[in-house]
């Protein structure tokens, strides 16, 4: 077993503990691999040992890796996730490759996603970016605007609202993240009550490498692990 996998096979079994002490079943939580700065023989490893799912975090360099990787590697079929910050700038070039962009965090870019959509003739799957920091620097809605903005995004015909999204700040204990997580989950209720989602699965994508079993115990249905499948990443990817 390579080093990948046998980091993939752990996390896996971590999830698995994780969902059963929350009474859930494992299947119900998806695994993103963050792919950031990882070379493309290393995301093919990982493929071959189960990951059905990446994320990236920057447009320019998910497009590269897609033109060599595409869907599909070796018969295992891969959906490409957008974890990162979206620029307005970028968006035509991430609705080619992305299946769900986990990073709507502003009307602006809500309407040009609408209208790029449109000019491809595709819908497009969105999580609405959570700010629940309650710091400036970071990116997303601040959970009491998410519901206006959200009601604004349920107008659109081309967005199509799946769920939330947020990124706790690094703690030392795993469980210190559990107010942020739960106001998460708070926000996407609210939301989901106001009958703003699309119908479906309601997405909820938080926690990491870090403190992912903490978020899958407060109703995390993705999670996004990087570290914890690919190792430390210093350099960026040869790709």
């Amino acid at each position: 077993m390579t080093e990948i996998a046998g980091r993939l096979k752990l996390v896996c079994e971590r999830v698995r503990v994780a969902a059963e002490k929350a009474g859930r079943e494992p299947e119900d939580v998806s695994i993103v691999a963050v792919s950031k700065n990882v070379d493309i023989h290393s995301i093919a490893e990982a493929v071959h040992g189960g990951v059905s799912i990446l994320g990236e975090n920057r447009v320019q360099e998910a497009r590269t890796k897609f033109s060599q990787l595409g869907n599909e590697i070796e018969g295992n079929k891969i959906s490409w996730h957008l974890v990162g910050h979206l620029q307005r700038n970028k968006v035509r070039h991430a609705l080619e490759i992305f299946d769900l962009i986990h990073s709507l965090d502003s009307w602006k870019l809500a309407c040009e996603i609408e209208k790029v959509s449109e000019r491809l003739d595709i819908v497009t799957e969105c999580l609405l970016e959570i700010d629940i920091t309650g710091k400036d620097t970071r990116i997303g809605v601040e959970p009491e605007n998410a519901l206006a903005l959200a009601r604004d995004i349920s107008t659109l015909s081309r967005v199509r609202l799946r769920g939330v999204m947020s990124i706790a700040p690094l703690v030392e204990d795993p469980s210190q993240a559990r107010p942020y997580f739960r106001l998460t989950r708070q926000t996407c209720e609210r939301i989901n009550d106001a009958g703003l989602f699309h119908p479906g699965k309601i997405h909820l994508s938080m926690g990491m490498t870090n403190d992912f079993e903490t978020a899958i115990e407060e109703g995390a249905t993705i999670i996004r692990i990087g570290t914890g499948i690919f190792g430390s990443r210093r350099r960026k990817a040869v790709l």
